[in-house]
């Protein structure tokens, strides 16, 4: 089985101000995971908890490194988030 991911892995919430994304974001932190922002369109600049919120993904990726991302959007926004994901270049999405 490959690995994908490990403890170096900087993840990226899309969906982080929202009350999925910021459970599961918030709850992965804790847990040890590198969430090292959050994507929210019209909501750049704020943040979730210390956690850095982005307009998009490519801005997020610029900032951040970012190289995987956790996907908490409503499911009609989810193959957008998805492909928006994949256009950034981010190689791990889900």
């Amino acid at each position: 089985m490959a690995i994908f991911v490990n403890e170096n892995t900087k993840v990226i919430v899309q969906g982080l101000t929202g009350g999925q994304g910021k459970f599961h974001g918030l709850r992965n932190r804790a847990y040890g995971t590198k969430v090292v922002g959050g994507v929210t369109p019209g909501k750049g600049g704020q943040d979730v908890e210390g956690i850095p919120v982005f307009n998009s993904v490519a801005e997020a990726v610029a900032a951040t490194g970012a190289d995987a991302s956790f996907v908490a959007v409503p499911p009609k926004a989810a193959p957008a988030a998805i492909l928006e994901a994949a256009a950034a270049g981010v190689k791990f999405i889900v």
